[in-house]
């Protein structure tokens, strides 16, 4: 891969000026197994100046402040919103999603069919498409890209090296050879034309085909990279990857043979990790970033109102939320968990944190959303009823326990250590003794994962408009040690999930969903703290910029006036 001068050092002096904000940062780690993949960028420009043209100050690159690292970049094998906020630059799925909502467009595949019985899709590519290696995108890439993740060719899917598809098998109901997997066949009509034939119908399969999480990498990059594609992906985005410094920034480049023509606009992104909130806005307002998610929403009428930046707000698509890991005592006491509830006051971190950018919450899933039972309030906020529980369930004095706090903002917290402080201090007034427990974040996803916390703090943003995406992914019980962190297991929720899964008709899901959402609400699975409208800023001179609600949207139109 060639580099331009410019681009270069348009990166070098993003670098400087990134760490001159957050060079005393001490929140800041690194993984010291990590090699530097600066090294192998420097020695390969250093062999290639002799055809490279002079310096330009005219290069476009754009700096993404954000408050914590990428897990992987192969965006499949994990639920990361901050990795795929980056994969979504660099690879594309079959279809995509409108600009501010979930409704379909064409992506890979230009046009699609579905037969009456919904079991049969077609989709139809794409012609003169090329991953960034130069290599054909076709359908024989996109049946090995679904192979890989299903399980019914295992070369490519790095089991042995730990990579697990959780959401595949999520949104698929299952893998190869699972009594549940929807997906039969995928059969390559030509190259330009893919078929992928369901056993049973799946009410959401087309909205799955535009997420982030089912993008197409190139197959020559899966051969070459090994387990390694995780730090080296390879797809048909506008951008393609350059270089990644754990926890401090990942480097992308412009395609130059994008296949839509004229886009991208810009010539490179930089992804900078700035961990505070506060800081990031800082360095927003000096200049040396362009954009910047997780914007404190106090903060939100001051850029409001100056000139140099602008406020976007992303839809109430998500919601953060207290966990119980349910195989813990005394978490798994039905009763212990309803005290806790009770003790939670919603309304009060609503107000204290959001400024206006968020509402209580009752169920683990969105207002709006197909399902939604409006019949459930949030559990009342009281202390007296919260004592009697715990005393019924035999801990009238209370206990000690750890409160697991996620170390980074994110859209539906923007700010976990004071979530945790207050929770702490709520359950403090009921006897409950909670010790907040802090991980960096990949490490907090990799050990919730595996069951290692009890309470914990996380959330949930939509990436399908599809409620099954909040309660399958969430609580079902096939979900544990991946998604479902509340290692929570109700057969009677299980079998009304997959019910809703595979109806067609919107009315009959909608009722299986609201069902679902009344034993979840009785059995305090989780407690749902709030909706929030996450609030993001950028400087004045960043044009076309529109905030996807999945939170992971396309910089292919984005410019620097």
């Amino acid at each position: 891969m060639k580099f331009k001068y410019s681009f270069l050092l348009a990166i070098m002096l993003a670098f400087v000026l990134v760490l001159a904000a957050c060079g005393d940062d001490d929140d800041v780690a690194s993984d010291p197994e990590d090699s530097d993949p600066d090294d192998s960028t420097e020695q390969e420009s250093d062999d290639e100046t002799d055809d490279e043209p002079e310096v330009s100050d005219d290069d476009e690159v754009l700096i993404y402040a954000r408050g914590g690292d990428s897990e992987s970049l192969d965006y499949a094998s994990t639920t990361d919103g901050e990795s795929s906020r980056v994969t979504k630059q660099i690879y594309e799925s079959l279809l995509d999603f409108e600009d501010e909502s979930f409704d379909l467009k064409p992506g890979l595949a230009h046009d699609w069919d579905v037969s009456d019985d919904g079991l049969v899709y077609t989709f139809y590519l794409e012609e003169d498409v090329t991953f960034h290696d130069g290599t054909d995108f076709n359908a024989d890439a996109v049946k090995t890209n679904f192979e890989r993740w299903s399980g019914a060719d295992d070369t490519y899917s790095f089991e042995d090296d730990g990579y697990v598809y959780s959401m595949y098998g999520t949104m698929f109901g299952g893998f190869d050879g699972d009594d549940g997997h929807v997906i039969d066949e995928i059969n390559v009509i030509n190259d330009h034309e893919i078929e992928f034939v369901l056993s049973e119908p799946l009410g959401f399969f087309l909205q799955n085909m535009a997420m982030s999480y089912f993008a197409i990498t190139s197959p020559a990059a899966l051969e070459e990279y090994g387990p390694e594609i995780n730090e080296n992906p390879v797809g048909t985005g506008p951008f393609e990857f350059v270089s990644w410094d754990r926890d401090d920034q990942i480097v992308l480049e412009k395609f130059d043979d994008y296949r839509v023509e004229g886009l991208p606009k810009l010539d490179g992104v930089i992804f900078e990790v700035i961990p505070d909130n506060s800081s990031r806005l800082i360095s927003l307002n000096s200049g040396e970033v362009h954009i910047m998610d997780g914007l404190n929403p106090d903060d939100a009428a001051g850029v409001d109102a100056a000139e140099e930046t602008v406020l976007y707000k992303r839809a109430a698509n998500n919601f953060g939320y207290l966990g119980f890991q349910h195989e813990k005592e005394p978490l798994d006491d039905v009763l212990v968990r309803q005290a806790i509830n009770h003790s939670i006051d919603r309304q009060a971190i609503a107000d204290a944190l959001y400024a206006g950018y968020a509402i209580p919450a009752a169920n683990p899933v969105p207002p709006g959303y197909l399902g939604y039972n409006d019949d459930l309030e949030p559990y009342e906020f009281d202390l007296d009823r919260a004592a009697e529980l715990l005393e019924e369930a035999g801990y009238a004095d209370g206990f000690e326990i750890d409160l697991w706090t996620m170390p980074v903002a994110r859209p539906y917290m923007p700010s976990p250590e004071t979530v945790a402080e207050i929770v702490q201090n709520d359950l403090a007034q009921i006897g409950i003794e909670a010790n907040i427990h802090r991980e960096e974040w990949a490490p907090y996803l990799e050990k919730t994962d595996a069951g290692e916390h009890e309470l914990f703090m996380l959330g949930w943003s939509g990436t399908n408009g599809d409620p099954d995406y909040f309660l399958g992914a969430l609580l079902h019980s096939s979900n544990i040690g991946s998604s479902n962190a509340s290692y929570y297991s109700n057969e009677e929720v299980d079998e009304l999930l997959d019910q809703a899964k595979r109806a067609v008709e919107p009315e009959e899901r909608a009722e299986l969903y609201a069902q679902a959402q009344e034993i979840i609400y009785e059995e305090s699975a989780m407690i749902p703290l709030v909706h929030s409208e996450p609030v993001l800023a950028s400087l004045s001179n960043v044009q076309n910029y529109v905030p996807h609600p999945s939170t992971s949207e396309s910089l292919a139109e984005v410019e620097l006036q």
